[in-house]
């Protein structure tokens, strides 16, 4: 059975996914709202955050993510045990080696090679953040799920989740829940091509 490729982001109404845990996590095109999920976090949503971390997964990261995390997920085993034990691909031309293990660097052609490694046997392939990675996976098709916290909020501008090159595709609603604080946490599963009306 083929693996599947798993988008789990924190998204504003108006599209954006830039540094939602933190005011220093992404500022670059001078974005200034970092730590925008902050003031919604419940125990509602942490349940329900805390059930996809605790599913069987590896790891697609873009680079930059992948810099936030290595120093960080190492140190907290008691949070996340998932992403250390993890595989994860990154997606970088820079980095070839890191201490953080069991960790693969996805050189050159990164669309091709994640097409390879969905055909391989092995546990769902989870993506967090990855902004740049995001729009390679989403033009080329090889997006499955988009599991999205959308934040009451938004944000006027930064890095979004559907930028230029975004395929036109038709999904479907498997599971859908509102927090107490008006997150609406979703699940979007591909259902194939746009169907249109007659």
């Amino acid at each position: 059975m083929m693996r599947k490729v798993m988008v789990l982001e924190h998204i504003s109404l108006d599209g954006v996914i830039q540094a939602p845990g933190g005011p220093d996590e992404d500022t670059s095109g001078g974005f200034a709202h970092g730590g925008w999920v902050g003031p919604y976090s419940d125990e509602s949503l942490g349940r329900l955050l805390r059930r996809q971390m605790n599913l069987p997964f590896d790891l697609l990261l873009g680079r930059k993510t992948f810099a936030i995390w290595e120093p960080y997920w190492p140190h907290h085993d008691n949070i996340w045990p998932g992403a250390n034990t993890a595989t994860k691909y990154v997606a970088s031309n820079t980095i070839t080696a890191s201490k953080w293990q069991p960790t693969v660097f996805l050189s050159g052609d990164v669309a091709a090679k994640v097409a390879e490694i969905k055909q391989q046997p092995g546990p769902d392939l989870h993506v967090w953040g990855s902004g740049d990675l995001l729009q390679t996976l989403i033009s080329h098709d090889l997006v499955d799920v988009f599991w999205l916290m959308i934040y009451p909020v938004t944000l006027g501008g930064g890095k979004r989740l559907f930028a230029d090159g975004t395929i036109p595709a038709s999904f479907k609603v498997t599971e859908s829940e509102v927090t107490p604080g008006g997150v609406l946490v979703v699940n979007y599963e591909r259902a194939g091509a746009i169907p249109t009306g007659g």
